[in-house]
């Protein structure tokens, strides 16, 4: 059977792109906000409001009581996402808006990779390979040894890393809880795991901080909620690729709102990087399609 949002792949381009322009304004306020906070509070502050823009879902929930076997998949993945947000947030305000977004592109990398080590799946040699194209793009970005790098890059590293780790959670939580509860329940733990933290260095915050982060918390949630619309219309194979695009934006955010050049290196590794993706999110999709139609001279991959 056909997928039914093949039909509407410029639909799904079109949510894409609002995707990632809401992830780039994500960024980019960010970037605005600079040091003046510490890395923990404005990661709490963020998802307090979000935790208050989902208090109906979150009520809903709580009161219903949470599924079998959920709690404590909810609870691991609030503390891996607190972690990587608090990295994210200390990264974003040292680094380039167009060199954090191409680092931020290994996530799905980290994910294939913990599928395969964590959950058990099969790494055929396309997908090893699409992943060294990925991981080679990383380096051009990052270029060590012909430059020094900080400790906001290796920031950046890990969060992708523990992002990844936390959208593999996301895999499991799926199955056993609706995509708004699964984000609403996000937004609650990791303001749960940041509150200490947070308040360990905390900084009475200022008017146009606070309004910053409200904005981060509204183009955060408009990022979410343009992607799931785009994969419910139209298949991965159409969408993904649209991804690239954020980095063009990234990019030119950088250079008009903070006179960042556009560097050519980072540019080409994260091409490198979003086009290993696509790859892989074409070639899945692929082999979807033949498990479940399989032609008659199907054979194994």
């Amino acid at each position: 059977m056909a997928e039914p949002t093949a039909s509407r792949p410029v639909e799904g381009v079109l949510w894409m792109l609002a995707t990632g322009l809401c992830f780039v304004a994500v960024t980019g306020s960010v970037r605005a906000l600079g040091t003046d906070l510490p890395a923990p509070e404005s990661a709490f502050l963020r998802f307090v409001f979000g935790s208050i823009f989902l208090a109906p879902v979150l009520t809903r929930m709580l009161k219903a009581g949470l599924p079998h076997g959920a709690g404590l998949l909810f609870a691991v993945r609030g503390g891996l996402h607190a972690l990587a947000t608090v990295l994210w947030f200390y990264a974003m305000a040292r680094l380039p808006v167009a060199e954090v977004t191409a680092i931020g592109y290994l996530n799905p990398i980290v994910v294939t990779l913990g599928a395969a080590l964590l959950l058990g799946e099969r790494l055929a040699a396309r997908r090893l390979t699409a992943i060294a194209v990925a991981l080679i793009g990383a380096l051009v970005v990052l270029r060590p040894g012909l430059r020094e790098l900080s400790l906001a890059h290796l920031a950046q590293l890990s969060a992708a890393v523990f992002f990844g780790l936390s959208y593999l959670i996301v895999k499991r939580l799926s199955a056993l809880a609706s995509a708004t509860e699964v984000v609403a329940m996000m937004s609650l733990t990791v303001a749960i795991g940041l509150l200490v933290p947070a308040l360990a260095v905390w900084v009475t915050p200022d008017a146009r901080q606070l309004a910053i982060l409200v904005l981060v918390t509204i183009f955060a949630t408009g990022g979410h909620y343009a992607m799931t619309r785009a994969f419910a219309v139209a298949p991965l194979t159409v969408t993904q690729p649209v991804v690239f695009l954020q980095l063009v934006w990234a990019t030119i955010l950088g250079a008009v709102a903070f006179g960042e050049p556009a560097d050519p290196f980072v540019i080409l590794g994260g091409a490198m990087i979003i086009g290993a993706i696509s790859y892989m999110t074409w070639r899945e999709a692929k082999l979807r399609r033949q498990a479940v139609t399989p032609p008659v001279t199907a054979t194994k991959d």
